[in-house]
């Protein structure tokens, strides 16, 4: 774009421009696809509308099936919908963003960001320091993050909020892009983390500006006693597969 401005007398100079919108996003939540998700697709999609965002992502654990559902589902309570992955690596989590196909569980980290990016979807790790929920950090090293896209440095799901503030100092020495997420699993907490992306509206301009790092992220902590029933129902659900499995 050119534009001319008072006083010149030269060639239009050339001016980038940035998108007008501020869009506000859940980039990391739960349905009941999920192995330890609790809602449907439809109370994910009005706790995110109620709660004001503009957009999310559903993320089952290495599935894909609701997150589709989302995308079509979504116009309907005024949202955009990302498809999307937490993708079980064999390394750890790792969220894919903007991918229409499964990728596989298992593979090791940088492995799992190269098949996500050969689909044109955007790599984040998810809390990266928080090795009891799978964080990556407690496999690979520090450096080898720049393969991905972004880190989530503000995850609700916390204590001390400890493990966020690291990852957000090793996001700025990285001069990494960062998000926030709920990791709801529950629709009640849909929008306790949220990323603001200067984007327009559309899914592609979502992803690059994520690329491009032109996000903030704000949040607050999900209540103590959610977090405690959320962890007690994973491990129980854990245990029953487990019985199963053994029989």
């Amino acid at each position: 774009m050119s534009v001319f401005r008072a006083g010149q007398t030269g060639p239009l100079l050339p001016v980038t421009t940035e998108p007008a919108f501020v869009l506000s996003f859940e980039l990391h939540c739960h349905s009941e696809r999920s192995h330890d998700g609790v809602d449907s697709v439809p109370s994910l999609l009005e706790a995110a509308a109620d709660t004001g965002l503009d957009g999310l992502v559903v993320t089952d654990h290495d599935a894909i099936e609701a997150s589709k559902t989302a995308v079509k589902v979504a116009p309907e309570y005024d949202l955009l919908a990302i498809p999307g992955i937490e993708i079980s690596s064999s390394d750890g989590h790792v969220l894919a963003l903007g991918v229409d196909q499964l990728v596989p569980a298992g593979e090791p980290f940088v492995e799992t960001v190269a098949m996500i990016h050969s689909q044109g979807g955007v790599a984040v790790v998810p809390h990266p320091y928080q090795r009891l929920r799978k964080g990556v950090l407690a496999n690979v090293p520090e450096e080898e993050l720049t393969v991905a896209d972004a880190i989530e440095v503000y995850n609700s799901r916390f204590l001390t909020g400890w493990t966020n503030r690291k990852a957000q100092r090793l996001a700025e020495r990285l001069e990494m892009p960062q998000t926030a997420g709920s990791d709801a699993h529950v629709s009640e907490m849909v929008g306790r983390a949220v990323t603001k992306i200067n984007a327009e509206p559309t899914v592609e301009s979502v992803l690059d500006a994520i690329r491009s790092g032109r996000t903030t992220v704000k949040g607050q902590r999900t209540p103590l006693p959610i977090t405690v029933r959320q962890a007690s129902g994973t491990a129980r659900r854990r245990l029953r597969k487990k019985l199963t499995s053994s029989q």
